[in-house]
């Protein structure tokens, strides 16, 4: 991206990420869901978050729909509005992730080369990549919001899936089989790699 701003200068703060993790008594860290449209993510998202909030740990949910509402309600759909959305929200997960909460973005987000632009946004170990990983088929047959209906018509163009591609990951963290497990199950398999992630820095939170 060209920067178009100039004239500016970084300002450090006074009240780091890792102050800001000390008074949470617990690290920061970006969980992002990724997967086709139908996959499970948004509720997944909720649901894992819903556990996390029930042991007292800060938490926020960035969801693909939403955001659409406002940060990114001037985009469309084309490769290029994609890309600049996922890189708005990488942007946003960044800044919460500093602030000391966990964060949990739910976003079909198709192309690796986007995803790993977030990644590397920060330090090695923040950004944890869960793939929903369904089939189309699987997709399709839930279609709550009637979107493949639409795509399948003609009605909604550059639909993830039917008629732009999605690039599955090469090397996520976590893979969960949201087409054949149950939500519980998948939110089970998110919170043990949590628990893992929390407690690689237990450490640092007892200094």
């Amino acid at each position: 991206m060209t920067k178009r701003s100039s004239n500016i200068v970084w300002h450090t703060n006074t009240v780091t990420r890792q102050k800001r993790e000390k008074l949470n008594n617990h690290r920061s860290f970006l969980l992002w869901f990724t997967g086709l449209s139908g996959s499970g993510k948004s509720t997944l998202v909720h649901g894992v978050e819903e556990e996390l909030h029930k042991r007292q740990l800060r938490t926020y949910a960035l969801d693909g729909d939403n955001v659409r509402h406002g940060l990114c309600g001037d985009l469309g759909f084309s490769d290029s509005d994609r890309v600049e959305n996922i890189r708005r929200i990488g942007e946003v997960a960044n800044l919460m992730v500093d602030a000391g909460i966990i964060t949990l973005a739910a976003f079909i987000s198709p192309f690796i080369s986007d995803r790993k632009k977030v990644r590397n946004l920060m330090p090695p170990g923040d950004f944890i990549e869960v793939f929903c990983n369904s089939s189309l088929e699987k997709c399709e047959e839930r279609d709550v919001k009637g979107l493949y209906k639409k795509a399948r018509l003609g009605e909604i163009r550059e639909f993830t899936g039917i008629s732009s591609p999605y690039e599955k990951p090469l090397n996520p963290e976590l893979i969960l089989n949201t087409g054949e497990n149950s939500v519980e199950a998948c939110v089970t398999q998110v919170m043990t790699l949590i628990e893992t992630r929390l407690a690689l820095r237990e450490w640092e939170m007892k200094e």
